[in-house]
């Protein structure tokens, strides 16, 4: 039977992307050359939260797109049809500084496969990664510049995130299988 721990309520979950707004903030002085771009799904949302607190440190308002990955996957012969959400990037973000935000880092081939993607929308001066939790595992040498927090996990649980835009509340669990 599946167990369910969790790891964030949606307290810690405040708490943590406030951490990431300010680690951002703090790592990149030119603030308006700074835009953040959601990975489908909840990415978008945390993107949009992470938008709202930058707005409050800096005084000015994020850009913040939303970037759907299905067809830059490298499994795409694992699956009978990807799953597919709007792309939606209303500004060109050549010499910016894009903010790739996900809710999971797992393997780091979805990540992988955002960075594929992003090149259709420009040549961004640098692209850093925030995360909401890091589980391991990676399978690419890929790594976040942004960590809510660390979760190590088995490879064959979950990390499952539940945010209040999806019409659940805020949390984050561990499901052991």
């Amino acid at each position: 039977m599946p167990q369910s721990i969790p790891v964030l309520n949606a307290a810690a979950m405040r708490r943590a992307l406030t951490r990431i707004a300010h680690e951002i903030a703090e790592r990149n002085e030119i603030s308006s050359e700074v835009v953040l771009v959601g990975i489908q799904r909840g990415g978008v949302f945390l993107a949009g939260r992470l938008a709202a607190f930058l707005q409050s440190i800096w005084n000015h308002p994020v850009p913040v797109a939303s970037l759907d990955v299905g067809m830059h996957r490298d499994d795409l012969n694992q699956t009978a049809a990807p799953n597919m959400h709007p792309t939606v990037i209303p500004f060109d973000i050549t010499g910016k500084t894009v903010i790739l935000v996900d809710d999971v880092l797992f393997s780091g081939r979805t990540a992988r496969a955002a960075l594929d993607a992003l090149n259709d929308f420009g040549r961004a001066r640098r692209i850093q990664l925030a995360v909401l939790v890091d589980r391991g595992h990676r399978e690419l040498p890929i790594k976040a510049d942004f960590v809510g927090k660390n979760v190590p996990t088995a490879s064959k649980e979950r990390v499952e995130v539940r945010l209040e835009e999806e019409g659940a509340p805020d949390e984050v669990t561990l499901q052991r299988l």
